[in-house]
């Protein structure tokens, strides 16, 4: 069994809910996920089984696109609406406002992650720290933002749409959109709507997979962006033993395609630039 599911998460459940109910349906333990999405979160989750568990490091360098509601007037220490209330504020920005500061998130920044977050401090999750109440300083990552939108405003909400890279945190995000407006805001909805080139239309409902009504990806449909070359059977059995070969390619990581134009492996260029080593070979 070895597929690739695009499952519409359901607001509630965690993404580890999901992967367990995938477990159970195909009964295999070899199951992972792609970009973990908080309970409050829905959309794009990309389910991984058998020998698509290996495109996992790979696809999780992905951009993320959302559309996240904001609500103003309180900040919470989960930073979401199902938090407890740490502050409030009683201004109301204008829509010309907002819109001109979500503008100012263009481009490459320094972003705190969320105290309640699976991030590693000394070997402990943030979210074990904040349960016990201790103390402990919060990581800063470099994160971009390639795009953001306004999508409708309201006079105690906003949302918008948002393109940015791996690792960022859209309720961080929020709440650095609200001290700049010098308002609380906090994240009351969030909706993962693409991964990469996988965007939410080419999802299915949890119903619908646990019912057989769903068509899993290809793995040639979720490496699309990378380039490809396709091999004769005299090169595919070299491959398929993870065999080094001479670079004869100008790419730092591809795709070796056999002649049916399924995925072999993905290889990388070696520091010296002579050789390519395998980076995954896939037992297809």
């Amino acid at each position: 069994m070895n597929e690739i599911l695009v499952v519409d998460k359901p607001e509630n459940w965690t993404s580890r809910d999901v992967v367990n109910k995938i477990s159970h349906k195909f009964n295999t333990r070899k199951v992972g996920h792609l970009g973990t999405l908080d309970p409050i979160a829905t959309g794009v989750l990309i389910i991984l089984l058998g020998e698509a568990v290996k495109l996992n490091d790979l696809v999780l360098n992905d951009t993320k696109e959302y559309i996240a509601t904001a609500k103003i007037g309180i900040l919470t220490d989960t930073l979401d609406i199902t938090g407890n209330i740490l502050k409030e504020s009683s201004h109301i920005p204008t829509k010309e406002e907002i819109n001109s500061i979500l503008k100012t998130f263009l481009g490459k920044s320094i972003q705190e992650v969320p105290l309640y977050s699976s991030v590693k401090v000394n070997g402990r999750r943030l979210y074990d720290y904040a349960r016990e109440g201790t103390l402990v300083e919060l990581p800063k990552r470099e994160i971009e933002i390639f795009n953001i939108e306004l999508l409708d405003y309201k006079e105690d909400t906003f949302s918008f749409k948002v393109l940015v890279s791996k690792g960022t945190y859209i309720r961080s995000l929020i709440r650095d959109i609200g001290t700049k407006l010098n308002i609380c805001c906090t994240m009351s909805s969030l909706r993962r709507t693409k991964q990469g080139n996988i965007t939410i239309e080419e999802s299915y409902t949890l119903d619908d997979i646990l019912n057989d009504k769903y068509t899993s990806l290809s793995f040639e449909e979720l490496l699309k962006d990378y380039p490809s070359v396709v091999v004769d059977s005299y090169l595919e059995k070299k491959i398929r033993n993870g065999r080094p070969l001479e670079n004869r390619y100008n790419y730092d990581k591809f795709i070796y395609l056999n002649e049916s134009g399924k995925v072999l492996a993905i290889y990388e260029t070696t520091p010296d630039k002579k050789e390519v080593k395998p980076y995954k070979v896939f037992n297809l």
